[in-house]
Parts: structure tokens; C-alpha cells; sequence
């Protein structure tokens, strides 16, 4: 995944990649129950954030799907990433040089068929086909999103992510799983609930500019 992004990168692509930019739920789950918070508890809201995020990351931050398709059997999150943002009309590049399949040297039709049954085979052919789809989604203007407002849920989702994400921002907290533990419990704790012990409040370090 960091070797796609690597090259998106150096073509000039911004890249959200979640593992990365986003967050892990075995590091922030550990920050949560340091922090006092039940161990099941903070799963359950940690899991809802992480959708969350995700959620607003694929239909209002990003405007495109790489989609990692190795593996016997594709990871189960890129699957459903990779349908939601087909719903949304949104391009997709679906990557895969590994040669096992479940169907006879074929991958499943409802995965490839959301690629138009175009799969890209090596890392140098991601980036142009990443452009090939962009432009040919420019052309098309909308492509197949239509008009259909999003529902309720979608639209929860989208501002609860989008919130965690603008904190994650505001105060550097990418790759620093405390500061996200912190964000995470404030926009996502069960209202009403008290941490198990009192917890230091998290503050954001001084930012320092390099000229």
C-alpha cells in the first residue's frame, strides 16, 4: 500500500492512505484504555469513528479509489470502500499482480465488475490509469453519480468524519495516536459516560516553521 502511495505521491497526487493518515485501531483502542476509558467501550466508539472517517474520506475529501486487490481473498474494508465509491460514480483502479483467484483463474465478477473488468497487473501502470479514468470522468462530467441526495446515515457519517478529521488537522494529530485517542473520545464518547480514572487532557505541541 505505502509503495502505491509512494508513487501517486511523486506523480503529483494528494493521498489519503488510512493505516497512515488516518488511524489504527490497536494503537488508538491502547491510547483510549490509558486514557481511562473502558476497554469495550472505547472499541465500540473507536470502531464508529473509524467508519466514520472513512466514510467522509470516500465521498467528500477524496475524488478517486485506488483499490488494492492482492490476496487470495481481497481485504474485506478496500471491498467495501471499493462498492461505495462505485455507487458514488466516483473513477477506480483496481491493482492486483497476485495470481490467485477463487474462479478458475478469475477474480469474483462482483469485484471486477466494478472496475469494468479492468484490472491494472504492476505498480508502473497505476499511475496511468489513474489519469486515463480521472480524465475520462471529466469528460463524462458526473459519470454515474446522479442526483439522489445522500441518505441521513451517509450524511451523519460524512460530518462526524469530517469534524474528527478537521481536529486531526487543527492540532498535528496525524501519526500520533494519543492526540487521535483524545479527538475520538471528545467527538465520539457516549454522551453521559465518565472515564474509569481521570486522564491528563491532551495539548497540542508548538508548531515550529522552517524557512
Amino acid at each position: 500500500m505505502t509503495a502505491i502511495a509512494d508513487r501517486l505521491v511523486a506523480a503529483g497526487y494528494a493521498v489519503y492512505l488510512p493505516h497512515r493518515d488516518g488511524m489504527e485501531f490497536r494503537l488508538v483502542r491502547h491510547c483510549l484504555i490509558d486514557q481511562g476509558w473502558e476497554s469495550h467501550l472505547a472499541g465500540q466508539f473507536l470502531h464508529q469513528a473509524i467508519f466514520a472517517l472513512d466514510i467522509y474520506q470516500l465521498v467528500e475529501a477524496c475524488q478517486s479509489v485506488v483499490w488494492n486487490l492482492n490476496g487470495r481473498v481481497p481485504d474485506e474494508g478496500a471491498v467495501s470502500e471499493a462498492a461505495i465509491a462505485w455507487t458514488l460514480g466516483k473513477p477506480i483502479v483496481a491493482y492486483k499482480e497476485d495470481v490467485r483467484t477463487l474462479i478458475e483463474g478469475r477474480d469474483n465478477p462482483l469485484l471486477a465488475g466494478l472496475v469494468d473488468f479492468n484490472l491494472v497487473r504492476s505498480l508502473d501502470e497505476i499511475v496511468p490509469a489513474l489519469a486515463d479514468e480521472l480524465a475520462s470522468f471529466s469528460r463524462q462530467g458526473a459519470g454515474r453519480q446522479g442526483a439522489t441526495r445522500p441518505s441521513r446515515a451517509v450524511e451523519q457519517a460524512v460530518a462526524a468524519g469530517r469534524s474528527l478529521w478537521q481536529a486531526m488537522l487543527e492540532h498535528d494529530a496525524t501519526g500520533n495516536s494519543a492526540a487521535i485517542a483524545e479527538h475520538v473520545a471528545q467527538l465520539f464518547a457516549p454522551r453521559g459516560l465518565e472515564r474509569s480514572f481521570a486522564a491528563p487532557t491532551f495539548t497540542p505541541p508548538e508548531r515550529s516553521q522552517i524557512v
